[in-house]
């Protein structure tokens, strides 16, 4: 491996097969990290990517400290370092993952059981062995090739995301269990070449034997141990169908787009928001008529059986027929497929339906399955019935076709119930930007039907899509938007809200609230509806005291509440079904929606508990309700940690932060307190160095994991966005890593226009990315892929160049400790950058991600002059000393 030779380190050519080594075991590297945010994604819960990621980058900060202060063993013993870190990442990858999976934790159960806290240590530490061999190997190697680091700098983002995209491939053939396999494959083929390149034949053969046993554990040890190799939560959805008796799954796939899996059970009832009076008004319910669609563990989603007409009867119990009761056999759009159950009652009531589904496993599944094809009587071939294959949302903002009839039901929802806090994922079909291209493409006289679930207590998501609903509404239609809703709900099920182009007329009202008394369910809004508000402060009140005091939920003294006994001038709300009355939350609801039309949802929203702000293709979250200025109070008190199960996805984003500040910040102060005035001594500018660094860390890595979220609205998958992003981000750079080094001797010049056109590029990101990514999402989905390689482009090969440039700098001017020390501060800024990010978006915006990371590359400007900085030459020991007074 002739460049990692002295006399060779900065020969322009190289050795090919040396670069293809640091590629292959960087992209190792890259995916084991996915397969690790994969798992977690399977068996736990999404959010935890963030805390993986951290992982990754603090392996390279660890590593760069301990390199830093032992530099002159690390130059001495390269080689066997090198190679021991080699033979150690893989062992390390499967024992580790095996030893997490039997100490798997709970989220939900962090406060109440202190082993939960050990368990999620546990699995930290553990995972994070692996990172820090393959940091080792790589810093060993920055290290030696450092005068020729822009080109070593290329093979390593270039090989990193080349083999994430080969990891995407992977997910064809390995199923999650045994995804980890792919990094492993990758990890022997870069070992075998470097072993070779150095002539190490034995210690090759030792490996041959090393990686065999690795991977013969991984399959065997579960067997002949009775380990688990993937542990599913009990809280996950899947988990409760596999503990049914009768429980079989009928079908399972895994792609890059979700581990689908579908289970049939005599004890799966997916009637979604059903009226309790299908009890006592139907002769029978159908038997086992549904299956369990399950995508990452999630659902379940209700696949329903193809039903005779006799036992269709019960769809006019689901919220779902809402707009049929007022629209005869009208032509009707589902906005997304999901299970099918919502294309099923379409098709009962319409006389032609189109639905879009953008995935395209699902599709596949039930296009091609036996199983499925012969439980729904093949509903994707109804002739009656059009597919469209990409997102709803994308289609309706695209087409000159006008439906009667858009419905949104449930498709992918279920996640807003799930146990143990919402994961942090993006929501784009029900932003406001979406609502409103569901209003535009309706019909004259045309209806929405938006339904979700609806069992939060206080209520929040509910109150988001209320507040989305209304933004779009307004924007449509200011004039009519009084009339153009009729909003019904039923305590702790699920809410249906339907807008009608052009208002709903008297006949059109009388007509829905009569079905709403005959389903029981709560009336929440219609126009006219008269809301008694006097008690409105002090529900706000209660709430506000549920979280932050000592006293239960509110029941008493509030308007649509039963009087307390002994209070004769208690008052009760007006409109109500026959039989009921209000509960808190339901008029909680309708004090919203009279605040809504009356143009004082900001007023309410400041006043409520949780931060309730629509939703926006900037802001697409059902989640972060808790609003930031409340934190401390939360995590100060153990009983409100309790009230707030269903924010602990977000929590564990600032739980995450925390951690990695502190830990980035201590790995940071190891060099300072050992070498800050004697190692560092000869090395000006240091400061401005550290902050130069930090600034490229933190910069790139919310740039890159923001733009994993930006392009899952083209994309419609966050997992094939991460990949796309990871591998258009890591080698684009990479090319811009490589093309540095032809402008290494002008750099002090050309250095500041690049940052500046960073800078702008991001910023215009920030503003209109949106609008190409809206069209990219209705193309097939192969050039979806070359757009969006295309569309970050730009950005990613320019931010290739200021790493490179500074590090290759450093080691001409013979700053060799800072030179480890540089990669270790822009990992450990990495770290707190990852977990940054998700804490942004939710809070100001995705825009507000790239918007830091320009400034963080602006910040960048300045210090750049101090990385140029020569160092001082030592002085001999005579001018050193002091001479002694005469």
């Amino acid at each position: 491996m002739s460049f990692l030779d002295d006399s060779l380190e900065a020969s322009p050519r190289g050795d090919a097969v040396a670069y293809v080594t640091i590629g292959l075991i960087a992209g190792a590297v890259i995916a084991l990290q996915i397969a690790i945010m994969r798992i977690f994604q399977v068996g736990s819960w999404a959010h935890f990517g963030s805390l993986v990621v951290s992982l990754a980058m603090l392996g390279f900060g660890l590593t760069s400290a301990v390199m830093c202060v032992a530099r002159p063993w690390f130059e001495r013993n390269w080689q066997p370092v090198a190679s021991g870190s080699l033979l150690l990442f893989g062992p390390l990858a499967v024992g580790a993952n095996l030893t997490a999976q039997q100490l798997p934790f709970n989220a939900i159960f962090l406060v109440s059981d202190p082993a939960q806290k050990w368990r999620l240590l546990a699995n930290f530490l553990l995972y994070l062995l692996p990172f820090l061999a393959g940091a080792t190997f790589l810093g060993t190697v920055f290290l030696r090739a450092r005068t020729g680091f822009n080109r070593v700098y290329f093979a390593d983002l270039a090989g990193s995301g080349l083999c994430g995209l080969i990891f995407l491939a992977a997910t064809y053939v390995f199923w999650p269990e045994n995804l980890i396999v792919a990094p492993l494959i990758l990890w022997v083929v870069g070992s075998l070449l470097w072993f070779n390149g150095f002539s190490e034949f034995r210690l090759a053969l030792v490996f041959a034997l090393v990686a065999m046993g690795t991977i013969v554990t991984h399959y065997k040890a579960p067997i002949d141990l009775g380990l688990t190799k993937l542990a599913t939560s009990d809280y996950k959805g899947v988990a409760y169908a596999r503990k049914f008796p009768d429980s079989k799954r009928v079908y399972a796939r895994d792609t890059p787009f979700g581990f689908i899996e579908v289970y049939s059970s005599s004890y799966l009832h997916f009637a979604p928001g059903l009226s309790d009076n299908a009890a006592f008004n139907l002769k029978s319910m159908p038997a086992n008529a549904y299956l369990g669609l399950y995508i990452d563990g999630e659902g379940p989603s209700g696949i329903i059986r193809d039903l005779p007409p006799g036992e269709t009867d019960y769809f006019r119990y689901l919220p779902m027929i809402y707009p049929y009761v007022i629209k005869q056999k009208p032509s009707t759009f589902v906005v997304q497929f999901g299970g099918g159950i919502s294309t099923t009652v379409a098709l009962s009531q319409s006389r032609h339906v189109t639905v879009a589904e953008g995935n395209p496993a699902i599709l596949h599944a039930f296009r091609t399955d036996t199983t499925l094809k012969d439980f729904t009587g093949n509903i994707l071939a109804k002739p009656n019935l059009d597919v469209v294959d990409y997102e709803g949302r994308l289609y309706l903002a695209g087409t000159k076709n006008r439906y009667d009839v858009i419905d949104l039901s449930l498709a992918d929802s279920a996640g807003l119930s799930s146990p143990g806090g919402f994961p942090i994922v993006e929501k784009f079909a029900y932003t406001r930007e979406a609502m409103e291209s569901y209003m535009r493409a309706l019909a004259p006289g045309g209806v929405l039907s938006v339904t979700m679930w609806n069992k939060e207590e206080p209520p929040k998501s509910v109150l988001k899509l209320y507040a989305t609903m209304a933004a779009a509404g307004r924007a449509v239609d200011a004039a009519t938007l009084e009339r153009s809703f009729f909003v019904v709900s039923s305590y702790l099920s699920s809410a249906t809200v339907l807008y009608k182009n052009g208002g709903f007329t008297d006949a059109e009202i009388a007509t829905l609230r009569d079905h709403t008394r005959k389903m029981s369910f709560d009336e929440i809004y219609y126009p006219g509806m008269p809301v008694d508000t006097s008690n409105a402060d002090k529900l706000f009140k209660d709430y506000d005291a549920q979280l932050f005091g000592a006293v239960a939920a509110p029941t008493d003294a509030v308007a649509g509440s039963p009087a307390p006994e002994g209070d004769p001038d208690a008052t009760t709300d007006a409109p109500m079904a026959e039989g009921q009355t209000a509960l808190p939350a339901t008029q909680l609801a309708r004090i919203a929606w009279n605040a809504i039309v009356a143009g004082d949802w900001g007023e309410l929203s400041r006043k409520y508990v949780f931060d309730i702000r629509p939703l926006t293709n900037d802001r697409p979250y059902f989640a972060a309700y808790i609003k930031p200025a409340d934190l401390p109070a939360i995590l100060s008190d153990r009983s409100k940690l309790e009230l707030v199960q269903d924010e602990w996805g977000y929590l564990l984003l600032w739980a995450t932060l925390a951690i990695a500040a502190i830990t980035a910040s201590t790995l940071i102060a190891i060099p300072v307190v050992f070498g800050w005035r004697t190692v560092f001594s000869r090395t000006p500018g240091k400061a401005l160095t550290i902050v130069y660094f930090a600034c490229l860390g933190l910069g790139y890595i919310m740039i890159e994991v923001g733009m994993i979220a930006e392009f899952v609205l083209a994309l419609a998958n966050a997992t094939i966005s991460a990949s796309i992003m990871i591998t258009g981000m890591l080698v684009f750079s990479g090319l811009g890593a490589f093309v540095s080094e032809r402008i290494f001797s002008r750099a002090r010049l050309i250095m500041p226009v690049v940052f500046l056109g960073i800078s702008a590029l991001l910023v215009l990101y920030g503003l209109f990315l949106h609008v190409p990514l809206d069209v990219i999402g209705t193309y097939p989905y192969g050039l979806r892929l070359l757009f969006s390689f295309l569309l970050v482009f730009p950005p990613a090969f320019l931010m290739g160049f200021p790493m490179p440039t500074a590090m290759a700098s450093l080691a001409h001017l013979k700053k060799d400790t800072m030179f480890l020390w540089a990669w270790g501060i822009n990992g450990c800024f990495s770290v707190i950058g990852a977990a940054l990010v998700p804490i942004v978006a939710t809070a100001f915006g995705l825009s507000s991600v790239l918007f830091v990371g320009a400034g963080a590359y602006l910040v960048a400007i300045p210090a750049f002059f101090a990385v140029l900085l020569p160092a001082r030459e030592a002085q001999p020991a005579w001018q050193a000393e002091p001479r002694p007074a005469a």
